[in-house]
């Protein structure tokens, strides 16, 4: 599979968001750019602003194969975020994490990188009383 990387800031401080994959994504997608505004969006809503954020568009083998080893759920899924420093302190650039989404599960792409990087915040929608699904709801208002 060949990856097309695209990434925005720098490793000094501030956030940088490389994009993979973009190319195999649907003609009606988000652009690498859309994307990487759509994550550093929700990851301002939570007062992030440094760290780099690596979002990866796979297909449903993949995804299924990621879902099976780390969630036990032998199924495709839409999005799967991985935290990586989280809250702790790390040895060099803050790594946020990776955000893996597979396009043919996903009804709305750019919902799907939103909902991805508020996991990377720290928001859990299955262990909150609804807080993040209605950030979530909040930030794609604003996107239309």
């Amino acid at each position: 599979m060949t990856h097309e990387a695209d990434g925005v800031g720098d490793r000094d401080g501030e956030l940088e968001i490389e994009v993979i994959g973009a190319d195999g994504v649907a003609p009606h997608a988000p652009t690498a750019t859309e994307v990487q505004e759509l994550c550093a969006l929700a990851l301002a809503s939570a007062g992030i602003d440094h760290g780099h954020v690596a979002i990866e568009f796979v297909d449903e083998d993949r995804i299924r194969e990621l879902n099976r080893r780390f969630r036990a759920r032998d199924e495709p899924t839409d999005v799967l975020s991985f935290g990586v420093d989280e809250a702790g302190p790390s040895a060099g650039p803050r790594e946020l994490g990776d955000i893996v989404v597979c396009p043919e599960h996903t009804a709305d792409v750019r919902e799907a990188v939103v909902h991805g990087a508020l996991h990377l915040t720290g928001m859990d929608h299955e262990a909150d009383d609804g807080e993040m699904l209605a950030l979530q709801a909040e930030l794609m208002r604003w996107l239309t």
